[in-house]
């Protein structure tokens, strides 16, 4: 894969995403050029997943991607690259934490409390199952990061956590009509319900210990 292919894919990448923001239908006829070329895709499609934490873009958008260019085969495709997208605000909040707690309390305050889960859960359960919850993935990433959760169980938390949202993206990518319409959304209610429900049930126990202690020690705290 020379320079020249790699400029290539950033610059294609960076004119679907204008083209999505514009009109779905645009970035159609962008992808469908883009897919006469498997070469000339997956290297749009790697740019893609590069740039995207510097716009903020869905992570769901690089599913739907890989499954308009690579079908249900786009499904193992989509976790590496959501997976991979998720490590630049994970490895800045990770490496800049000792800086972040101390100048902001609310941060610290989210780093104890992640702190906490994670030493409860385990890392890999507890980003797992904050990924499964509709909230922004770049928000997960960040807070894993100022958490210290180990990059191994980041890794493996968010590809698992991914994977239905991963499913969910590709299945809009494989239908060109659904890619086309101006109303182009893995919103579905039903999932969103199902993988909330999964992500209170893995997180529940180590949020009521994690509370509990928190009552124990403020309690154990004399009164003046």
């Amino acid at each position: 894969m020379n320079r020249r292919h790699v400029l290539g894919g950033a610059v294609v990448a960076l004119a679907v995403l204008l083209a999505w923001a514009a009109s779905p239908a645009a970035a159609l006829a962008t992808l469908e050029w883009l897919a006469a070329d498997p070469i000339r895709f997956g290297v749009a499609l790697v740019a893609l997943a590069a740039v995207r934490p510097l716009l903020a873009w869905p992570t769901t958008l690089l599913a739907v991607v890989a499954g308009f260019g690579y079908g249900w085969a786009g499904v193992p495709v989509g976790v590496v690259l959501l997976t991979a997208t998720a490590v630049p605000p994970y490895w800045l909040a990770r490496a800049g934490r000792a800086r972040l707690t101390s100048d902001s309390r609310a941060v610290e305050r989210v780093s104890a409390a992640g702190s906490r889960l994670v030493a409860d859960a385990g890392g890999l359960r507890a980003v797992a199952g904050c990924r499964f919850l509709p909230v922004p993935a770049d928000a997960v990433s960040v807070t894993a990061g100022v958490s210290g959760v180990a990059p191994r169980p980041f890794l493996a938390g968010t590809a698992v956590g991914e994977f239905p949202w991963v499913v969910a993206g590709v299945a809009v990518g494989v239908s060109a009509d659904r890619l086309a319409s101006d109303e182009l959304s893995v919103a579905d209610p039903a999932l969103f319900v199902a993988l909330a429900l999964a992500g209170a049930l893995l997180l529940a126990r180590p949020l009521y210990r994690a509370w509990r202690d928190d009552r124990a020690t403020a309690d154990d705290v004399p009164r003046t």
